[in-house]
Protein backbone atom coordinates (compact mmCIF):
# COMPACT_ATOMS: atom_id res chain seq x y z
CA UNK A 1 0.00 0.00 0.00
CA UNK A 2 1.22 3.50 -0.90
CA UNK A 3 1.01 6.60 0.94
CA UNK A 4 -1.42 7.87 -1.17
CA UNK A 5 -3.64 4.73 -0.59
CA UNK A 6 -2.51 4.70 3.04
CA UNK A 7 -3.88 8.63 2.85
CA UNK A 8 -6.84 7.72 0.79
CA UNK A 9 -7.96 4.82 3.53
CA UNK A 10 -7.50 6.81 6.22
CA UNK A 11 -9.94 9.59 4.91
CA UNK A 12 -12.45 6.67 3.72
CA UNK A 13 -12.19 5.49 7.43
CA UNK A 14 -12.45 9.00 8.98
CA UNK A 15 -15.97 9.24 6.67
CA UNK A 16 -17.33 6.12 7.77
CA UNK A 17 -16.70 7.01 11.44
CA UNK A 18 -18.36 10.34 11.24
CA UNK A 19 -21.45 9.05 10.12
CA UNK A 20 -20.94 6.33 12.85
CA UNK A 21 -21.39 9.11 15.24
CA UNK A 22 -24.10 11.34 13.38
CA UNK A 23 -25.90 8.18 13.61
CA UNK A 24 -25.12 6.93 17.05
CA UNK A 25 -26.51 10.49 18.35
CA UNK A 26 -29.57 9.89 16.87
CA UNK A 27 -30.16 6.64 17.56
CA UNK A 28 -28.90 7.82 21.50
CA UNK A 29 -31.81 10.63 21.56
CA UNK A 30 -34.29 7.95 20.15
CA UNK A 31 -33.81 5.55 22.76
CA UNK A 32 -33.66 7.82 25.96
CA UNK A 33 -37.25 8.77 25.11
CA UNK A 34 -38.66 5.08 24.40
CA UNK A 35 -37.12 4.55 27.94
CA UNK A 36 -38.65 7.54 29.04
CA UNK A 37 -41.83 6.15 27.43
CA UNK A 38 -41.58 2.70 28.84
CA UNK A 39 -39.72 2.58 32.32
CA UNK A 40 -38.03 -1.02 31.24
CA UNK A 41 -34.66 -1.85 32.19
CA UNK A 42 -34.19 -3.88 28.96
CA UNK A 43 -34.43 -0.62 26.91
CA UNK A 44 -32.15 1.23 29.53
CA UNK A 45 -29.58 -1.20 28.91
CA UNK A 46 -29.85 -0.30 25.07
CA UNK A 47 -30.23 3.56 25.81
CA UNK A 48 -26.72 3.45 28.15
CA UNK A 49 -24.85 1.44 25.64
CA UNK A 50 -25.67 4.20 23.00
CA UNK A 51 -24.23 6.40 25.11
CA UNK A 52 -20.82 4.19 24.90
CA UNK A 53 -21.60 4.38 21.67
CA UNK A 54 -21.56 8.22 21.12
CA UNK A 55 -18.47 8.60 23.54
CA UNK A 56 -16.92 5.88 21.46
CA UNK A 57 -17.08 7.08 18.25
CA UNK A 58 -15.97 10.52 19.36
CA UNK A 59 -12.37 9.16 20.39
CA UNK A 60 -12.43 6.76 17.35
CA UNK A 61 -12.79 9.92 14.50
CA UNK A 62 -9.86 11.60 17.35
CA UNK A 63 -7.91 8.95 16.74
CA UNK A 64 -8.66 8.54 12.89
CA UNK A 65 -7.62 11.91 12.55
CA UNK A 66 -4.50 11.33 14.85
CA UNK A 67 -3.04 8.04 13.37
CA UNK A 68 -3.31 10.12 9.88
CA UNK A 69 -0.52 11.89 10.77
CA UNK A 70 2.72 11.42 9.12
CA UNK A 71 5.77 10.54 11.58
CA UNK A 72 7.59 12.99 13.44
CA UNK A 73 10.94 13.84 15.36
CA UNK A 74 8.37 12.79 18.10
CA UNK A 75 6.88 10.26 16.86
CA UNK A 76 9.56 7.82 14.39
CA UNK A 77 7.08 4.98 14.12
CA UNK A 78 4.10 6.86 14.08
CA UNK A 79 0.69 7.88 15.70
CA UNK A 80 -1.17 4.32 14.57
CA UNK A 81 -1.13 3.31 18.43
CA UNK A 82 -3.27 5.30 19.29
CA UNK A 83 -5.59 3.06 17.48
CA UNK A 84 -5.08 0.46 20.08
CA UNK A 85 -6.17 2.81 23.07
CA UNK A 86 -8.91 4.28 21.24
CA UNK A 87 -10.20 0.62 21.27
CA UNK A 88 -9.35 0.22 25.16
CA UNK A 89 -11.10 3.11 26.02
CA UNK A 90 -14.62 1.78 24.55
CA UNK A 91 -13.59 -1.60 25.94
CA UNK A 92 -13.74 -0.31 29.08
CA UNK A 93 -16.62 2.19 28.62
CA UNK A 94 -18.38 -0.88 27.68
CA UNK A 95 -17.78 -2.68 30.51
CA UNK A 96 -18.71 0.03 32.93
CA UNK A 97 -21.74 0.42 30.73
CA UNK A 98 -22.47 -3.22 32.02
CA UNK A 99 -21.91 -3.11 35.57
CA UNK A 100 -23.82 -0.09 35.54
CA UNK A 101 -26.53 -2.38 33.89
CA UNK A 102 -26.34 -5.35 36.49
CA UNK A 103 -26.70 -2.73 39.31
CA UNK A 104 -30.44 -1.59 37.75
CA UNK A 105 -31.35 -4.49 37.32
CA UNK A 106 -30.94 -6.36 40.47
CA UNK A 107 -32.38 -2.83 42.32
CA UNK A 108 -35.48 -3.61 40.32
CA UNK A 109 -35.59 -7.05 41.22
CA UNK A 110 -36.69 -5.67 44.52
CA UNK A 111 -37.85 -2.14 43.95
CA UNK A 112 -40.29 -3.08 41.11
CA UNK A 113 -41.81 -0.52 38.55
CA UNK A 114 -44.75 -0.37 36.14
CA UNK A 115 -43.59 -0.69 32.52
CA UNK A 116 -45.79 1.31 30.00
CA UNK A 117 -46.26 1.62 26.26
CA UNK A 118 -44.13 -1.70 25.59
CA UNK A 119 -45.34 -1.82 22.15
CA UNK A 120 -43.69 1.66 21.38
CA UNK A 121 -40.72 0.30 22.87
CA UNK A 122 -40.74 -2.94 21.11
CA UNK A 123 -40.70 -0.71 17.80
CA UNK A 124 -38.09 1.94 18.71
CA UNK A 125 -35.81 -1.21 19.52
CA UNK A 126 -36.40 -3.00 16.44
CA UNK A 127 -35.71 0.21 14.33
CA UNK A 128 -32.13 1.14 16.00
CA UNK A 129 -31.31 -2.33 15.79
CA UNK A 130 -31.96 -2.69 12.13
CA UNK A 131 -29.69 0.17 11.51
CA UNK A 132 -27.01 -0.32 14.13
CA UNK A 133 -26.61 -3.57 12.35
CA UNK A 134 -26.25 -2.19 9.00
CA UNK A 135 -23.44 0.67 9.88
CA UNK A 136 -21.27 -2.10 12.12
CA UNK A 137 -21.33 -4.61 8.73
CA UNK A 138 -20.20 -1.66 7.25
CA UNK A 139 -17.60 -0.44 9.86
CA UNK A 140 -16.48 -3.93 10.02
CA UNK A 141 -16.06 -4.68 6.16
CA UNK A 142 -14.28 -1.29 5.93
CA UNK A 143 -12.28 -1.63 8.82
CA UNK A 144 -10.84 -5.10 7.61
CA UNK A 145 -10.30 -3.75 3.65
CA UNK A 146 -8.05 -0.71 5.29
CA UNK A 147 -6.81 -2.38 8.18
CA UNK A 148 -8.44 -0.48 10.91
CA UNK A 149 -8.54 -1.57 14.61
CA UNK A 150 -10.55 1.19 15.44
CA UNK A 151 -13.18 0.71 12.86
CA UNK A 152 -13.29 -2.92 13.39
CA UNK A 153 -13.73 -2.01 17.22
CA UNK A 154 -16.58 0.08 16.48
CA UNK A 155 -17.62 -2.30 14.61
CA UNK A 156 -17.99 -5.06 16.35
CA UNK A 157 -19.47 -3.12 19.52
CA UNK A 158 -22.47 -1.84 16.94
CA UNK A 159 -23.02 -5.40 16.08
CA UNK A 160 -23.03 -6.40 19.23
CA UNK A 161 -25.72 -3.44 19.65
CA UNK A 162 -27.63 -5.06 16.85
CA UNK A 163 -28.28 -8.12 18.27
CA UNK A 164 -28.83 -7.34 21.97
CA UNK A 165 -31.58 -5.34 20.42
CA UNK A 166 -32.72 -8.31 18.46
CA UNK A 167 -32.95 -10.51 22.18
CA UNK A 168 -34.76 -7.56 23.35
CA UNK A 169 -37.29 -7.48 21.31
CA UNK A 170 -37.82 -10.89 21.15
CA UNK A 171 -37.70 -10.50 24.94
CA UNK A 172 -40.00 -7.44 25.25
CA UNK A 173 -42.65 -8.96 23.30
CA UNK A 174 -42.63 -12.23 25.50
CA UNK A 175 -43.03 -9.79 28.76
CA UNK A 176 -45.93 -8.01 26.62
CA UNK A 177 -48.08 -11.31 26.12
CA UNK A 178 -47.32 -12.59 29.26
CA UNK A 179 -47.47 -9.57 31.58
CA UNK A 180 -44.16 -10.54 33.49
CA UNK A 181 -42.71 -7.61 34.83
CA UNK A 182 -39.30 -9.67 36.34
CA UNK A 183 -38.73 -10.86 33.18
CA UNK A 184 -37.71 -7.26 31.71
CA UNK A 185 -35.21 -7.31 34.78
CA UNK A 186 -33.97 -10.88 33.56
CA UNK A 187 -33.53 -9.42 29.90
CA UNK A 188 -31.51 -6.76 31.49
CA UNK A 189 -29.15 -8.99 33.30
CA UNK A 190 -28.51 -11.30 30.30
CA UNK A 191 -27.71 -8.92 27.91
CA UNK A 192 -25.86 -6.80 30.34
CA UNK A 193 -23.39 -10.02 30.44
CA UNK A 194 -23.49 -9.94 26.95
CA UNK A 195 -21.80 -6.20 26.84
CA UNK A 196 -19.32 -7.45 29.82
CA UNK A 197 -18.07 -9.85 27.29
CA UNK A 198 -17.90 -7.56 24.40
CA UNK A 199 -16.30 -5.10 26.66
CA UNK A 200 -13.82 -7.42 27.77
CA UNK A 201 -12.35 -8.74 24.34
CA UNK A 202 -11.84 -4.84 22.90
CA UNK A 203 -9.91 -4.11 26.21
CA UNK A 204 -8.11 -7.59 25.87
CA UNK A 205 -7.50 -6.63 22.20
CA UNK A 206 -6.63 -3.48 23.07
CA UNK A 207 -4.01 -4.24 26.02
CA UNK A 208 -2.02 -7.14 23.27
CA UNK A 209 -1.72 -4.03 20.97
CA UNK A 210 0.30 -1.76 22.98
CA UNK A 211 2.50 -4.84 24.86
CA UNK A 212 3.63 -5.88 21.41
CA UNK A 213 2.11 -9.28 22.10
CA UNK A 214 3.01 -11.54 19.20
CA UNK A 215 0.58 -12.87 16.64
CA UNK A 216 1.39 -15.97 15.43
CA UNK A 217 -1.09 -16.37 13.28
CA UNK A 218 0.29 -13.28 11.33
CA UNK A 219 3.66 -14.10 11.40
CA UNK A 220 3.20 -17.79 10.51
CA UNK A 221 0.66 -16.45 7.09
CA UNK A 222 3.32 -13.49 6.47
CA UNK A 223 6.25 -16.26 6.78
CA UNK A 224 4.62 -19.04 4.95
CA UNK A 225 4.24 -16.62 1.96
CA UNK A 226 8.03 -15.69 1.94
CA UNK A 227 8.75 -19.42 2.07
CA UNK A 228 7.34 -20.04 -1.25
CA UNK A 229 9.87 -17.56 -2.82
CA UNK A 230 12.78 -17.48 -0.49
CA UNK A 231 16.50 -16.94 -2.32
CA UNK A 232 18.96 -19.91 -1.50
CA UNK A 233 21.50 -17.01 -0.65
CA UNK A 234 18.99 -16.59 2.29
CA UNK A 235 20.00 -19.41 4.54
CA UNK A 236 17.91 -18.64 7.59
CA UNK A 237 15.63 -15.55 9.26
CA UNK A 238 15.75 -15.40 12.97
CA UNK A 239 14.89 -13.13 15.73
CA UNK A 240 12.06 -12.19 13.34
CA UNK A 241 9.21 -9.67 15.36
CA UNK A 242 6.14 -8.41 14.27
CA UNK A 243 4.89 -4.90 15.65
CA UNK A 244 1.76 -3.40 14.79
CA UNK A 245 1.34 0.26 14.43
CA UNK A 246 -2.40 0.99 13.39
CA UNK A 247 -2.53 -0.31 9.87
CA UNK A 248 1.44 -0.18 9.68
CA UNK A 249 3.55 -3.21 10.52
CA UNK A 250 7.22 -2.82 11.87
CA UNK A 251 9.36 -6.03 11.01
CA UNK A 252 12.65 -6.31 13.07
CA UNK A 253 14.53 -10.14 11.76
CA UNK A 254 18.10 -11.06 11.75
CA UNK A 255 18.82 -12.93 7.48
CA UNK A 256 22.00 -15.41 7.33
CA UNK A 257 23.73 -14.73 4.48
CA UNK A 258 27.31 -16.40 3.21
CA UNK A 259 30.06 -15.21 4.86
CA UNK A 260 31.52 -14.28 2.28
CA UNK A 261 29.34 -11.88 0.53
CA UNK A 262 30.59 -8.04 -0.08
CA UNK A 263 28.43 -5.66 1.63
CA UNK A 264 27.06 -4.35 -1.94
CA UNK A 265 26.21 -8.02 -1.93
CA UNK A 266 24.90 -8.15 1.02
CA UNK A 267 22.78 -4.99 0.58
CA UNK A 268 20.82 -6.57 -2.47
CA UNK A 269 20.30 -9.64 -0.34
CA UNK A 270 18.70 -7.79 1.84
CA UNK A 271 16.56 -4.78 -0.47
CA UNK A 272 15.50 -8.02 -2.11
CA UNK A 273 14.15 -9.98 1.00
CA UNK A 274 12.53 -6.23 1.92
CA UNK A 275 10.77 -6.35 -1.28
CA UNK A 276 9.31 -9.87 -1.04
CA UNK A 277 8.28 -8.95 2.00
CA UNK A 278 6.41 -6.24 1.12
CA UNK A 279 4.61 -8.26 -1.68
CA UNK A 280 3.60 -10.61 0.39
CA UNK A 281 1.89 -8.00 3.05
CA UNK A 282 -1.30 -6.35 2.50
CA UNK A 283 -0.23 -3.13 4.60
CA UNK A 284 2.35 -0.85 4.63
CA UNK A 285 5.36 -2.64 6.03
CA UNK A 286 9.06 -1.08 7.64
CA UNK A 287 11.59 -3.31 7.67
CA UNK A 288 14.87 -3.35 9.79
CA UNK A 289 16.56 -6.09 8.82
CA UNK A 290 20.25 -7.47 10.74
CA UNK A 291 22.60 -9.39 8.62
CA UNK A 292 24.51 -12.34 9.96
CA UNK A 293 27.70 -14.61 8.36
CA UNK A 294 26.85 -18.67 7.83
CA UNK A 295 28.56 -20.72 10.45
CA UNK A 296 30.84 -22.89 8.58
CA UNK A 297 29.64 -27.07 8.64
CA UNK A 298 26.46 -26.16 10.78
CA UNK A 299 24.84 -23.94 8.24
CA UNK A 300 26.51 -25.99 5.34
CA UNK A 301 23.95 -28.74 6.18
CA UNK A 302 20.84 -26.60 5.82
CA UNK A 303 21.98 -24.35 2.83
CA UNK A 304 20.93 -25.09 -0.44
CA UNK A 305 22.79 -22.71 -2.67
CA UNK A 306 24.01 -24.26 -5.87
CA UNK A 307 27.17 -22.42 -6.57
CA UNK A 308 29.41 -22.08 -3.11
CA UNK A 309 32.76 -22.63 -3.22
CA UNK A 310 33.60 -22.45 0.14
CA UNK A 311 31.08 -25.72 0.99
CA UNK A 312 31.97 -27.83 4.01
CA UNK A 313 29.30 -29.94 4.34
CA UNK A 314 26.84 -31.51 1.76
CA UNK A 315 23.66 -30.09 2.08
CA UNK A 316 21.40 -32.76 4.13
CA UNK A 317 17.75 -30.78 4.73
CA UNK A 318 16.27 -27.13 3.93
CA UNK A 319 14.75 -26.24 6.92
CA UNK A 320 11.04 -24.99 6.51
CA UNK A 321 10.17 -21.56 8.04
CA UNK A 322 7.11 -20.58 10.38
CA UNK A 323 6.38 -18.74 13.29
CA UNK A 324 7.88 -21.23 15.67
CA UNK A 325 11.77 -21.63 14.14
CA UNK A 326 11.81 -17.63 12.75
CA UNK A 327 10.72 -16.13 16.06
CA UNK A 328 14.12 -17.71 18.21
CA UNK A 329 17.29 -15.27 18.55
CA UNK A 330 19.08 -18.02 17.01
CA UNK A 331 20.48 -19.48 13.89
CA UNK A 332 18.62 -22.59 12.31
CA UNK A 333 20.26 -25.96 12.87
CA UNK A 334 19.94 -29.77 12.19
CA UNK A 335 18.83 -32.23 14.77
Amino acid sequence: MSKTQQSEAYRISRRWQQLALWLGLGILIVKWIAWAMTNSNAILTDAMESIINVAASTFALYSLSLAAKPRDDNHPYGHGKIEFIAAGLEGGLILIAGLLIFSKAIYNFFQPQTLVALDVGIGVTAITGLLNYWLGQRLLHTGRRYHSLTLMADGRHLLSDAYSSLGLVLGLFLVYLTDLIWLDNVLALIFGVVILVTGYRLVRTSTAGIMDEADPGLIDTLIEDINQERSENWIDIHNFRVIKYGATLHIDCHLTLPWYFDVREAHDEVKAFEELTERCCAVPVELFIHTDPCEDELSCRLCSKSDCAHRLAEFQKRVEWHAGNVMHNQKHRLE
